[in-house]
């Protein structure tokens, strides 16, 4: 059995060593980390290649066990995203534009909105930087978001930065993510607007 040791790697080069472990053929492996951002991380990705993962907690980490060599279904859209029309909107900023940041969280409340209010949606909204400052308790969006949440749109926070801005207890709407799922989705999107 292979061993990918990634304690103490930043997001998201556990998942990285675990897809670079895979892909010199190892069937059974287990990847170590040290908290539990990494392993659940990790377990999503192993889930989405088609693997089985079992977790222990022991020694102080998390050692997670693959197996199989994509022998469980996938979800249809996890292999044929770049086959659809997917649009991304990556929100990187609390505020819309640059000058005035007042300015700028009138017009983030107004584009949130008015998107809440649209037709047409995106697939979905990521928050990185201080964007997740909008997806966490106290944000004036909270009910858009809810909306645009409730109509479909996937919504997801960068979970190195909700660290970073002590905010990963305070997300209210969407879920936590990694930066190995964003550059993905960024990358298979038929359309990426960035705010």
């Amino acid at each position: 059995m292979q061993v990918v040791d990634a304690r103490g790697l930043a997001c998201p080069q556990p998942v990285v060593a675990t897809k670079k472990a895979l892909e010199t053929g190892a069937e059974d492996l287990v990847t170590i980390v040290d908290n539990e951002a990494a392993r659940d991380n990790v377990v999503k990705f192993i889930l989405s290649q088609g693997r089985r993962a079992r977790v222990e907690e022991r020694d102080g980490g998390y050692h997670i066990y693959i197996s199989g060599q994509g022998d469980l279904e996938v979800p249809e859209l996890a292999t044929r995203v770049s086959a659809i029309n997917t649009q991304v909107v990556l929100v990187t900023s609390d505020t819309l534009g640059h000058g005035e940041a007042e300015l700028g969280r009138v017009l983030m409340q107004s584009f949130l909105g008015t998107l809440a209010e649209s037709e047409a949606l995106p697939q979905s909204l990521t928050f990185i930087n201080s964007g997740v400052k909008l997806v966490c308790e106290g944000s004036p969006v909270l009910d858009s978001l809810m909306r645009l949440e409730q109509g479909g749109v996937e919504i997801s926070a960068c979970g190195t930065c909700l660290d970073y801005y002590h905010l990963k207890e305070k997300l209210c709407v969407g879920r936590v993510t990694n930066m190995y799922a964003i550059v993905t989705s960024l990358l298979t999107a038929s359309k990426v607007t960035t705010l």
